[in-house]
């Protein structure tokens, strides 16, 4: 182990007041600057000849010759009369030198103040040093724009996911990696418009603010639009303006655009994403399936150059022709379940109850097939594969399969265990549509908020007319996943959808929780002393390490309930809640109130770590908000774990809910973590078991990397 925490946080108090003097001194720089007349920030222009792909690719025609490049200052090495920098731009980065010969001497000493992360433009001529690295030897140095904040560090670079999303500007200069994904994903949407523009589509625009939200299964955001004093949504599909336009004699159409739903955020979804519609008229879903898999496949070999892909660690094939199966052969295949011999809802039902699949009353046979499908098929289908034929039930917009009505011709393409693609032979009856219709509505007044309602517009456009027609939607972020070999939807938007930092104050006054005696509770003990305390008596790094993420967890859950004042009590109590497990297991929770006295620990804290064990080596019952979390939270830690360390990535970012309750199911995986401790929190605190897994599990992505990066420190 290393030293104590004393020394760490004292080293992290001294380094806080080295960096506020470093900002202060480059605004002094600035300022400076400004009073001499040469405000960098005055410029408003600077001629860029080369980039620094261009000049190593082409150094044997460029040597000799001069450039003129711009970027930032990535590192800087000054020794004495000659000096050294690495500028980084678009395509990547390159050395400078700059001699005080060369440049002049006034020239020189500014560039001896110029820091890390400014921006500037050099002039020079491309040379080869003696070690055999392609730079530039600077003839005149010019400083564009001033930095005023300091980067991360450079071998570590910016590693904390939630600030690299928040700020995206600094992730994409400290990680190439990033920045080539997202050019990457210029080139797929490029390379997608180029094949449809190809096979005679015409790209076009509809509205994003509809006065009715329909075309998928999702519930929209709402807004109101001032100059009508109408309420109108923001769209979730781009299906039923592009089928007017088919109405409309536009037989080849396509749409990519943003597209909203007010739904949660996890791996693959984000409410707000880019959506890619298709519409043909005069064919079906069998002519859409040849045109997605042609479709990937060309887009693949355009961007990656290969029609082989890594994805975590499976290769994916999108060469070889796509496995074609039906919806209910699938389930068979997987389960021994033939639907086709199942009467009737009732059967369906009993089955479910059977096999242990969860449905609701107002499902029906249909809704049966496809939740038996989410739960026992899609897990196995990595490579590409075409599910065909869903139950009519699911898909309230598409043509009936003339010899089985009680199915649709509808297929959706799944890689990875994912669903990349949806695509029907569209309904152009509009009586069987208006029926669906009512069918949906009907689904909706039963409580599914997800239900699409009548469009009339839309049916009138049928009436008049629509051709057999085969239809094309997929969302492009997880197209780029797929080829960037990203595990989260996060990772391939510049700007996904963050949890604001900065509420107002009345938003925040309203949100607050306040305790029952009316002051926000405070920890008797810093987390310096706690750690320390943590330590004295826990020596497995294991423990350390689950007492780290506990601890994470409950920070954000204090932020997330709207205990924010609280969070240092609510972190020190998940911190502290195992502190006598590893000496005394057999005496967990009665140990615990005598060496956390002994650690100057308050009474109330002691309260909450052992009512954590309630019913099982505690008698002291969860009443707080807090010790209720820390009860359902603490179990389901180690839940999420175990199934974080089953996937390729060995992370909680790619983890999605679903693959963790099947996991919570399957009683002999971590079977130490009790499912009835899990289920009796989520009880406790009135919250859906879904719930409770969601929200863990985006605590614990809160906090993964810190608590990597403090067990790194630790070994």
């Amino acid at each position: 182990m290393r030293k104590g925490s004393s020394m760490a946080d004292t080293q992290n108090k001294q380094q806080d007041q080295d960096i506020n003097q470093l900002l202060k001194v480059r605004r002094e720089k600035l300022a400076a600057l400004q009073e001499a007349g040469r405000d960098p920030f005055q410029i408003t222009k600077y001629d860029v000849t080369h980039h620094s792909l261009e000049i190593t690719d082409h150094f044997d025609a460029l040597e000799g010759k001069s450039v003129s490049i711009a970027g930032r200052v990535m590192s800087k090495r000054v020794m004495g009369k000659a000096s050294f920098c690495n500028v980084q731009d678009l395509q990547g980065d390159i050395q400078v030198y700059v001699a005080r010969d060369s440049v002049g001497e006034e020239s020189y000493a500014d560039f001896k103040k110029y820091d890390v992360g400014d921006i500037v433009g050099v002039e020079g001529e491309v040379f080869k040093t003696k070690t055999g690295e392609i730079s530039v030897h600077a003839s005149k140095v010019t400083l564009l724009s001033k930095s005023l904040q300091i980067l991360p560090e450079k071998y570590h670079g910016l590693v904390n996911t939630d600030i690299r999303y928040r700020q995206r500007y600094t992730d994409l200069i400290m990680n190439a990696d990033v920045k080539k994904t997202f050019v990457m994903r210029s080139k797929i949407i490029s390379a997608i418009r180029r094949y449809l523009d190809g096979q005679g589509f015409l790209e076009v625009e509809t509205p994003m603010l509809v006065s009715n939200a329909g075309g998928a299964a999702a519930r929209p955001f709402e807004t109101h639009y001032n100059a009508l004093d109408e309420d109108v949504k923001l769209r979730i599909s781009l299906e039923l303006y592009l089928k007017r336009l088919i109405v409309g004699g536009m037989e080849r159409v396509y749409e990519i655009g943003r597209v909203f739903r007010n739904e949660g955020l996890d791996a693959r979804h984000n409410p707000e994403f880019t959506l890619m519609e298709l519409y043909q008229a005069y064919t079906d879903y069998n002519g859409m399936m040849d045109l997605t898999e042609n479709m990937f496949r060309h887009v693949a070999k355009e961007v990656c150059g290969t029609t082989t892909v890594p994805y975590g660690d499976v290769e994916i094939d999108l060469g070889r022709p796509f496995e074609r199966i039906t919806m209910v052969d699938a389930v068979k295949k997987y389960t021994g379940v033939d639907f086709d011999e199942v009467a009737d809802t009732a059967a369906a039902k009993k089955l479910a109850d059977e096999k242990g699949v969860h449905y609701e009353e107002r499902h029906t046979k249909g809704d049966i097939i496809n939740l038996f499908f989410e739960e026992f098929v899609e897990e196995h289908l990595v490579q590409p594969t075409f599910v065909m034929d869903h139950p009519v039930e699911i898909s309230p917009l598409t043509k009936r399969k003339p010899d089985k009505p009680d199915y649709v011709e509808r297929f959706e393409l799944f890689i990875t265990a994912r669903e990349m693609c949806n695509a029907y032979s569209e309904l152009n009856d509009p009586i069987d549509q208006r029926e669906r219709f009512k069918a949906q509505e009907a689904a909706l007044a039963a409580g599914d908020e997800e239900a699409n309602t009548t469009d009339e517009d839309f049916m009138n456009a049928l009436e008049i007319g629509m051709p057999p027609t085969g239809g094309i939607g997929y969302g492009i972020d997880r197209l780029v996943m797929l080829l960037t070999n990203s595990p989260a939807i996060r990772d391939v938007l510049l700007f996904p959808t963050m949890k604001s930092l900065d509420k107002k104050p009345s938003d925040a006054a309203k949100s607050v929780k306040k305790p029952a005696g009316g002051e926000a509770k405070k920890s008797s003990v810093t987390r310096e002393q706690a750690l320390d305390l943590l330590k004295k008596y826990n020596k497995e790094p294991f423990h350390i390490q689950h007492a780290l993420t506990v601890e994470g967890v409950m920070r954000w859950y204090a932020k997330e309930l709207g205990y924010g004042a609280e969070e240092e009590f609510w972190g020190i109590t998940g911190l502290l809640h195992d502190i006598d497990f590893e000496l005394y297991p057999d005496e967990h929770c009665k140990k615990a109130p005598e060496l956390l006295r002994e650690g100057g620990v308050g009474e109330d804290m002691i309260y909450a770590v052992c009512s954590h064990g309630f019913g099982l080596c505690s008698e002291e019952e969860p009443k707080l908000e807090m010790e209720k979390v820390l009860f359902a939270a603490d179990e389901l830690t180690g839940l999420i774990w175990s199934c974080a360390l089953m996937r390729p990535s060995k992370s909680t970012m790619d983890l999605e809910v679903k693959s963790l309750k099947k996991k919570f199911k399957d009683k002999k995986f971590a079977a130490g973590c009790s499912r009835e401790v899990i289920a009796q929190g989520a009880e406790m605190l009135g919250w859906e078991l879904d719930d409770l897994f969601n929200k863990t599990i985006h605590a614990m992505r809160s906090c993964e990397a810190s608590v990597a990066a403090a067990m790194e420190a630790e070994i």
